[in-house]
């Protein structure tokens, strides 16, 4: 058994469950003759329960006589694997089986076991006339038996425990007037036994309705070595004697599998030779091979299954070839440690299924291998690999190093230092990051860590004379294999050689309008990066506001650039602050930080002598979670007039929005407050956990009584203005009228409207946002498309250059517009009538539709300068129509 103790509940089918809970870590398939159950790592212990009352302990020796196998992969996952013909499934007429199986979790000393059981039925028809099945601890032949009347007693096998007794093993005997099973007898030594002597050399052999079933462990005493097609194979041949008061009868039963040096390993590629002609069980050459399938963990693939995995297989006149890829998806790498020296093992389980028919006999052979594959060890020495940055200054510098990698199966446990030894929670307590890190498929894994140069593990020695300092990283990595905990270890020997670096010196100064930051970095270069307020310094940032010099550069910022905050607010100055930081760009510590306050002159407030005022909030840094747009004057009602994330701007007369006003001699001083109403200052306050307040008190004075002299020219002006032509944003809207009346027009929703041919079409044209009387609308050009493009083809003109299509048999009417209650300017609107059609012609078929788009120009109405402006063409024939239509 592998490292677990592991029990198996088998029972009928028909044994009623204790009401235990259905769980997802069990999952029961049918795969042809076999039945296979996956685990997940929860259970530590299975048993078996026979007739619902016997607990039988399923050893390795009776899974491999009653045709049961399992196998666990590194991370604990289990599958089991049973022979639909195994000692504990219920037979019902050689068609249909049932097994349950019971699985005990660890409980406690004051409960029990919690128990899950998990059944499963499987359907297998029709059988072949002999079925041979290898798995990694048995061969199992099955062949029908034509005996006639051959009924079963149940009899239990030999050398189990005495809680066995009963019905545990199909008949192999019969009733006195059929036939009994006698002896076996043993090729190619010829040795006879009786039956049970068969059970105690651990062999199975059974009795079911319609066949004859043995199995045998591989290298049992009575199995042989046989080359086959250059390929060794392992040999069962047995024939079992019924016997009837006057008549012998002889069945014959062999199993042939192949044994592990049917495999060869490249590192990169499993190839697995099997002979096409398995010459023990075949009677003559004369066969016809019908199936050949390949499938893993007794999991048939489909031909793009195994393209995906990069599987393959050769049918050549010899043999069948198998071809895995060392890695591939379907196995697992396992470690290993020999001689403390790391290695790996590749495990995959594929299967063969093949049916063949013999010519001769005319009987066919389904035959399958469950055929576990490990590849021999492999040398993974772990390496070290160090991506410590050396441009940067030793206070800040730190060893980053990754060792691996390793299959998920390994972990790390501690690090040895010369003077002490860590665990990985005592480093990560100390700095030292250590972290697992996995592969994007989630099969491999690393170890990174960063040791700061500062701290004492790390040897330091300086030499003057070179200008360098060289930095020593001395560690032994411990390391174990899950399950088997099996330790190994691994050793460093890091150094890092820096030039002994002068800190950068940060200085900087303030004019009437800019911050000045000077960063020197004396003789060396650069080896940080620049954070300005909380923006890096980028190229596009540096392109604007820095200058260089020779070992130093100087930012220039606005103080009321962004990347500053303002601290504090008077009338007359803004107090502001800059903030800069010189971080390395490994790991973002910070090597220098600057930090620069000065107080610039503003004017906040202006006092304008028709009355009004304006005043001018910012946002200090003092309360972070302030929104300008919400502040308003002493009237709540009165709030900026623009504001964004960091000012707001008012505008008001000094007699609106609560201002006040009082008399100081000769003056008048009128006074306002900028603050954010009651139930944001509590907002503010409960959000930011801070008792400050944003108020900004706002003034203006003026002399009461003062006397101003206004002097100012006239002159006659040259000529009368105009209005020139220009662009402009205007909106006009162009609407299709129920009637002639153009009382009611069809809404967004009524379209498309239905017309019948010639039907007439009333359209309006109007400028909407215009109140100037001054302006006329004039249509220039409209016309008719069988899509909403106004630019696609075909086309058909109704009005060009403001006058109707004379080539139109059915030209537009133009119809006046008086004012009325809803027209107040008719200048600003245009009607015509048009008649539907439909596009024909030899290149387009009919269209059931037609959009109509219009251009149109807006003129001066009082001074016509020609072209378009000239005014509507309207000739007497369509006034006259347009009045007898209207």
């Amino acid at each position: 058994m592998p490292y677990r103790l592991f029990c198996l509940l088998m029972a009928a089918v028909g044994i009623q469950a204790q009401q235990t809970p259905s769980i997802n870590d069990l999952n029961a398939e049918c795969l042809g003759n076999v039945i296979r159950l996956s685990v997940a790592p929860l259970f530590e212990e299975v048993d078996t329960v026979f007739n619902d009352t016997q607990i039988i302990n399923l050893t390795p020796g009776l899974a491999t006589q009653c045709g049961f196998s399992f196998k666990f992969d590194p991370m604990g996952n289990a599958m089991f694997f049973a022979s639909l013909q195994n000692c504990f499934s219920q037979n019902m007429d050689d068609k249909m089986f049932s097994l349950v199986m019971q699985f005990r979790l660890p409980g406690n000393h004051m409960t029990e076991d919690p128990v899950y059981r998990v059944g499963k039925t499987c359907s297998y028809t029709p059988w072949t006339s002999r079925e041979i099945l290898c798995d990694r601890n048995y061969m199992e032949v099955s062949v029908r038996r034509t005996l006639p009347d051959i009924q079963t007693i149940p009899k239990q096998p030999t050398g189990g425990p005495k809680a066995r007794s009963g019905n545990f093993r199909r008949g192999v005997e019969a009733v006195a007037s059929g036939y009994k099973m006698t002896a076996v007898v043993f090729s190619p030594s010829k040795n006879v036994m009786n039956v049970d002597e068969v059970q105690r050399k651990g062999y199975a052999i059974a009795n079911t309705p319609t066949r004859l079933v043995l199995r045998s462990p591989h290298n049992a005493e009575e199995t042989y070595l046989q080359n086959v097609a250059g390929v060794p194979m392992r040999v069962l041949s047995t024939s079992t004697f019924f016997e009837q008061k006057w008549l012998v009868t002889r069945v014959d039963a062999t199993a042939v599998c192949p044994t592990p040096e049917a495999v060869a390993f490249t590192p990169e590629v499993i190839t697995w030779y099997m002979p096409k002609h398995i010459d023990p069980l075949f009677s003559s050459d004369a066969f016809t091979m019908l199936e050949v399938y390949m499938g893993i963990d007794a999991k048939r693939l489909d031909t793009e299954e195994m393209a995906a995995r990069n599987y393959s297989v050769l049918v050549t006149e010899a043999h069948i070839i198998v071809e895995i890829p060392v890695g591939a998806v379907g196995g697992y790498f396992k470690s290993h440690i020999q001689d403390d020296q790391y290695f790996v093992t590749y495990t995959i389980e594929p299967m063969l299924e093949l049916l063949w028919i013999e010519e001769v006999a005319h009987e066919n052979t389904s035959y399958k291998v469950l055929f576990p594959i490990t590849t021999p060890p492999m040398a993974r020495p772990p390496q070290v690999r160090n991506y410590t940055p050396l441009d940067t200054v030793p206070e800040q510098a730190v060893f980053v190093l990754e060792l691996g990698t390793f299959n998920l199966d390994v972990e790390l446990l501690n690090i040895t230092f010369p003077t002490m030894v860590l665990t990985v929670a005592e480093c990560n307590a100390r700095g030292f990051n250590v972290q697992e890190q996995r592969s994007p498929d989630n099969t491999l894994k690393t170890f990174r860590m960063e040791v700061p140069f500062s701290d004492p593990v790390v040897f330091k020695e300086r030499r003057a004379e070179q200008g360098v300092t060289t930095f020593t990283l001395q560690l032994i990595y411990g390391l174990v294999i899950f399950p088997e905990y099996a330790p190994f270890s691994h050793s460093a020997v890091v150094d890092a050689v820096l030039l002994d670096i002068v800190p950068p010196s940060v200085t900087g100064n303030c004019d009437q309008e800019n911050f000045h930051i000077t960063v020197d970095y004396r003789n060396q270069e650069p080896f940080f990066v620049v954070l300005v307020g909380k923006r890096l310094l980028n190229h596009e940032f540096a392109k604007q506001y820095l200058t260089e010099g020779d070992t130093d550069f100087t930012i220039t910022l606005p103080f009321s650039s962004p990347d500053a905050v303002f601290e504090s607010v008077h009338s007359s100055s803004v107090r502001s602050r800059l903030d800069v930081a010189l971080l390395n760009p490994y790991n973002n510590m910070t090597i220098k930080y600057f930090s620069l306050a000065c107080s610039f002159l503003k004017t906040l407030t202006e006092c304008f002598s028709n009355g009004t005022m304006t005043a001018l909030a910012v946002k200090v840094d003092s309360v972070p979670g302030l929104n300008p747009g919400q502040l308003t004057l002493s009237d709540p009602a009165c709030g900026p007039t623009y504001s964004d994330d960091r000012f707001a701007y008012f505008h008001f007369t000094v007699n609106s929005c609560g201002t006040t006003r009082k008399f100081i001699n000769n003056v008048m001083l009128y006074e306002n407050e900028i603050s954010l109403p009651d139930e944001l200052e509590v907002k503010l306050n409960a959000t930011t956990s801070s008792e400050e307040e944003y108020q900004l008190k706002v003034s203006c004075s003026y002399v009461a009584n003062i006397t101003r002299t206004l002097a100012f020219l006239t002159r006659p002006r040259d000529n009368e203005p105009f209005a020139e032509t220009g662009t402009g944003r205007l909106m006009v809207r162009m609407r299709l009228a129920q009637d002639a009346s153009y009382n009611t027009f069809h809404q967004e929703e009524d379209y498309p409207v239905v017309r019948y041919l010639r039907q007439p079409l009333h359209f309006e044209v109007e400028l909407t946002t215009s109140s100037d009387p001054k302006v006329a609308l004039v249509l220039d050009h409209c016309w008719a498309t069988l899509n909403e493009d106004r630019d696609s083809r075909p086309r058909w003109n109704l009005i060009i250059n403001g006058c109707e299509n004379p080539e139109d048999p059915y030209r537009v009417v133009f119809h006046p517009v008086e004012a009325d209650a809803r027209v107040r300017f008719p200048p600003h609107v245009k009607r015509f009538e048009a008649y539907m059609f439909s596009f024909a012609g030899d290149a387009f078929e009919p269209s059931g539709q037609v959009f109509v788009h219009c251009d149109v120009v807006i003129c001066d109405a009082s001074s016509p300068t020609g072209g378009p402006c000239s005014g509507q063409c309207v000739n007497q024939d369509n006034l006259k129509r347009g009045r007898s239509c209207f």
